[in-house]
């Protein structure tokens, strides 16, 4: 018998672990030293001894003075806590830097106590797909304030417990914590990551982050169990022991300590081939009274109050002290850090326990915790008692208590943002149910939060809860959580049980999710599912899922099928959404109306309610809307040219979603506000925002808005290969099935750049037939103006290329139908109507002085400098080859020269350039044109090239192959290789396409003109 006498069986000598140390500790030193924070991941077998290389570290980390902070995560059920560990780690910090961390959070108390509940009461709302990144944004930030002056450790033990929300949180803290002098370790048992554990997918994905480092801690070799022996025993073992505890043990540190115990404990058994009999001796031999709290403890969870213990042992006092003295003595339990309770000193030996209680003394067990819980809320924290509530009664078996038990804890998970919790415990719910009776399922109510849901109009608190309220639940907290495949398969099962029609408004409602999921998982555009809710609501008197369904509807229309149907549907959404009082839903309808009527010509009284509807939004709270306002305000005013405002108007709601943690809407605003920054002229600010923009977000649609972006720019500067590239990507993030005109058409218009650039006219006319068979749908003409330009533009350079000749007249022809059918409700559009005229002109070698002059009047007033540099461009040309007056010409081509070399279009600058070369006009004030010297001969020369690349330039522009032209010259392929090669390192571009549209596009082969940069009319 032990008794009171304590069993010193861990070494007191810190064996071996010098490389992994040194890794953690240089962590440590780099992140002091202020250069950015360090993420490291620890991980090993059960036993191993994980845990003692991350004391040894804390215990350094400790003595260079930084604050130190642990949390485990804790084994509960099938899912643990929600943020378990972090909440342990954070209440630590809010225990030692209390004012700190009170100015870190400042402003943010309520979002994050969900996760540390010290800091104030939890809001019950708002609840949305971007709800959980706000908070982990939030929580990024706190930490990275806190770390700012001093050093912060942050260790999370046992990841292999944590819970859905502490993985994806920890997921994000590793990729977003960007300053801060902060270490953030995280430790694992690897041999329970088994090739279906849900921690295997975040390991993987965290492998492949240069930011992360990965500790592996391996099993002990011979001489280091020697020296763990001699630490342990305080002298050196025989090496016939060293041998046989080595051979027993493989190098697992805890089970030599096991080992030895075994033997200090005069066990004959100390060398038994049962691991869990190894792990089971040393509890055997305690008193009776130990032995059943230790069982008792097992069961409760890593960590056990001291209150709960005795109200579930039943013991007085000091007979639970005798009894947790002799468990602790022998090392089996241990006093938790705060004293407050008690917890196994090795997980091993608790799940040994555990598993050799008897069925049937399980779930006595799990009764006595959860009927002691029942009786007294205080023997737990109360962000606990109610998910620990839950599972003690589910593991005593008793569905009648543990059905609604469960349903609390799933509202509280939700409270927390914690949706995948939610979902497993709502999921736990439905397998429950029918063991329930029916007159207990009677007394539950719906939690009443899914949105619209549930649409019977009926009182929450009166109406009983039906299957149906639950998978509504499920659906939602699967979405939330970011699950869309099982919310989809949820979708499904309810609509299962409604194909009688019984319940066309539940029914309605669940069409209506699955139209949002089947958009968003790329499945389909969501309008059959839509189009099936609008005919269940027929008819049906109004109600706030009848509203819901019109505004979606409406929404999709405005999307993909503006018009009067549109307009109507949105205007009778609001009608309905105001009958039942459903605010929310009738501002989110007035959006829709808003910009269904500045895309019918309506623009100031669309606009008018636009702003109506963000101030309304802004002041009731809803973030979203306050979003979606913004997002569409900014979008309707680049639409009518006034770029100046919608930046104005972007960058406060830039802000304002900003401080609400709207990831989602901030990425769409800080999108529209890069495309009026490029309109302006501001092109680094408008790639800094696009970039901004993907890195705010994972969300596909702005990702691939923010790369659509780029390419933009990227073909404005002559970049044609990173055009490239950013229009694959912009079309990967939209997916094959995205049929919105509003990102189909600009995916068209990006082409048409990228194969122009490259000289592949015949992609070009592709991509105009397949987007004018597409069709530019009301209110869109925004993107098709820019779309028509592009491709005219394309037609003219090419003239005269041989690969245009055939089809020619027709491609114009197509161009010309598609402008007439478009409509130019403002000056931007009609100076764009007025340069495609120009440019289809000039594609036929028809244009004149008069053309561009009109063309650059129309675009002077529109603070457009890009495109009034090209209009420029074109009327410096047109005047020269009319023998105009040449001060003219040298005054806009110094202004367009100007523009190009402000703005880095590096492909109209260097047009610009050589056209000044070759009708020798200045492009500095300091020399007039008059007294300039008279055109070059050679325009070619201007570019650098020898005579004899002139000629094989001539030749790749005439579409020849390195054979052709070795054949052509009388020189080898070889040699006609490195010609090519320079060709195009002198001239800056990637391929022969683009040096072959270069050469058509700047008239180098043309005949020359005494003044004129390309042949006279």
């Amino acid at each position: 018998m032990l008794g009171g006498v304590e069993t010193r069986s861990v070494s007191p000598v810190f064996v071996g672990r010098a490389d992994e140390l040194a890794i953690l500790t240089d962590a440590l030193t780099r992140a002091a030293g202020g250069h950015e924070p360090q993420a490291l991941l620890v991980g090993g077998e059960a036993g191993v001894g994980k845990t003692r290389l991350t004391e040894e570290f804390l215990c350094e980390a400790d003595r260079r003075g930084a604050v130190v902070a642990v949390g485990g995560c804790v084994e509960i059920g099938a899912e643990g806590l929600p943020f378990a560990p972090f909440s342990t780690a954070l209440r630590t910090l809010h225990r030692l830097l209390p004012a700190e961390l009170a100015a870190a959070a400042a402003g943010q108390e309520d979002e994050l106590a969900r996760i540390l509940p010290e800091l104030g009461e939890t809001p019950r709302g708002p609840h949305d797909e971007e709800s959980t990144a706000r908070l982990f944004e939030l929580t990024a930030r706190m930490l990275e304030r806190l770390a700012a002056d001093r050093t912060v450790v942050l260790v999370l033990e046992d990841l292999h417990w944590a819970d859905t929300s502490t993985r994806h949180l920890l997921s994000y803290l590793f990729r977003a914590l960007g300053s801060g002098r902060l270490v953030l370790v995280a430790t694992y048992r690897a041999d329970d990551v088994h090739r279906r554990h849900p921690l295997r997918p975040l390991l993987a994905e965290l492998d492949r982050l240069r930011t992360v480092q990965r500790i592996e801690v391996a099993r002990f070799n011979r001489a280091e169990v020697r020296r763990q022996l001699a630490g342990i025993l305080a002298s050196q073992p025989d090496e016939d022991f060293v041998e046989s505890v080595f051979d027993r043990s493989d190098g697992n540190a805890f089970f030599v300590e096991e080992l030895v115990a075994s033997r200090s404990s005069g066990c004959v058994t100390g060398l038994t081939e049962s691991l869990r009999d190894l792990l089971l001796v040393r509890v055997e031999v305690l008193p009776d009274a130990s032995q059943r709290v230790v069982r008792i403890v097992a069961e409760g969870g890593s960590t056990v109050e001291y209150g709960l213990l005795r109200a579930v042992t039943g013991l007085t006092e000091d007979e639970l002290i005798e009894a947790l003295r002799a468990a602790v003595g022998a090392n089996i339990l241990l006093p938790t850090p705060d004293g407050d309770g008690y917890r196994f000193r090795h997980s091993l030996v608790r799940e040994a326990v555990s598993d050799d209680l008897l069925p049937g003394e399980r779930a006595r067990v799990n009764r006595r915790y959860a009927e002691a819980l029942e009786a007294d809320d205080s023997l737990a924290r109360a962000e606990e008692r109610v998910i620990r509530l839950a599972n003690y009664w589910y593991y005593a078996n008793d569905a009648v208590k543990a059905l609604p038990a469960v349903l609390a804890a799933s509202v509280a998970a939700r409270r927390r943002h914690a949706y995948a919790e939610q979902l497993r415990l709502l999921e736990r719910a439905m397998d429950l149910w029918e063991g329930v009776p029916e007159e207990v399922r009677r007394e539950l109510r719906p939690a009443d939060y899914t949105e619209v849901y549930p649409p019977c109009g009926c009182d929450p608190a009166t109406t009983p809860l039906q299957r149906l309220d639950l998978l509504a639940e499920a659906t939602v907290a699967a979405r939330f959580g970011g699950e869309r495949e099982r919310a989809l398969k949820i979708t499904k099962i309810a609509l299962r049980s409604l194909d009688d029609g019984h319940d066309p408004l539940r029914a309605a409602w669940f069409w209506t999710e699955r139209s949002r999921l089947v958009a968003s998982l790329a499945r389909g555009d969501g309008w059959e599912e839509l189009a099936t809710a609008q005919e269940l609501v027929r008819g049906l008197p109004p109600s706030q899922v009848h509203a819901e369904v019109l505004v979606r509807a409406a929404s999709w229309g405005m999307l993909h099928d503006p018009g009067p149907d549109t307009l109507a549907a949105a205007e009778r959404a609001v009608e309905y959404a105001r009958k039942v009082g459903a605010e929310e839903t009738e501002l989110n309808a007035r959006i829709t109306v808003g910009s269904l009527l500045t895309d019918a010509g309506e623009a100031e009284r669309g606009l008018a309610e636009l702003y109506a509807v963000k101030d309304r939004a802004a002041e009731l709270g809803l973030g979203v809307l306050t979003g979606r306002a913004h997002v569409n305000l900014t979008s309707h005013l680049e639409s009518m040219g006034r770029s100046r405002e919608a930046v104005e108007l972007a960058e406060q709601g830039a802000e304002l979603v900003k401080k609400s943690q709207l990831m989602d809407s901030e990425a769409w605003v800080r999108g529209n506000m890069a495309e009026s920054l490029y309109s302006l002229g501001r092109w680094e600010e408008a790639a800094q925002e696009a970039r901004l923009t993907m890195s705010l977000v994972s969300s596909a649609a702005p990702r691939a808005a923010a790369a659509a972006r780029l390419s933009y720019l990227a073909l404005a500067r002559g970049e044609i290969t990173e055009a490239a590239g950013q229009l694959t990507a912009a079309r990967a993030h939209f997916g094959a099935h995205d049929a919105q005109p509003q990102h189909r058409i600009p995916m068209f218009r990006l082409g048409i750049g990228v194969a122009a650039g490259e000289g592949r006219i015949a992609d070009v006319r592709t991509q105009v037939g397949e987007a004018v068979a597409d069709g530019f749908p009301l209110g869109h003409h925004r993107y098709a103006w820019p779309l028509l330009l592009a491709a005219a533009t394309a037609e003219a350079d090419a003239r005269g290329l041989p690969a245009s000749e055939a089809g020619r007249d027709q491609a114009l022809a197509v161009l010309a139908a598609a402008a007439r059918a478009l409509e130019t409700p403002v000056p931007v559009w009609a100076a764009h109507a007025e340069f495609l005229r120009a440019e289809l002109l000039r594609a036929e070698d028809r244009d004149t002085v008069a053309d561009w002059t009109a063309v650059e009047e129309s675009v002077r007033p529109l603070e457009r400098p890009y495109l009034l540099a090209r209009a420029r461009h074109r009327l410096v040309e047109a005047l020269l080859a009319a023998g105009g007056d040449r001060e003219t010409a040298a005054g806009l081509l110094r202004e367009a020269h100007t523009t190009a070399e402000q703005l880095g279009a590096r492909r109209l600058r260097e047009d610009l350039a050589l056209l000044a070369r070759r009708a020798r006009l200045p492009l500095t004030p300091a020399h007039t044109a008059k007294d300039a010297p008279p055109p070059e001969a050679d325009p070619v020369e201007a570019l650098g090239l020898t005579s004899r690349e002139r000629d094989v330039l001539r030749l790749v522009a005439a579409g020849h192959t390195n054979r052709q032209i070795a054949e052509e010259l009388f020189i080898s392929p070889k040699t006609a290789s490195v010609h090519v090669s320079n060709i195009l390192a002198k001239l800056g571009v990637a391929g022969r396409g683009e040096a072959a549209a270069l050469a058509h596009r700047l008239r180098l082969f043309g005949p020359p003109a005494p003044e004129a940069a390309h042949p006279a009319r």
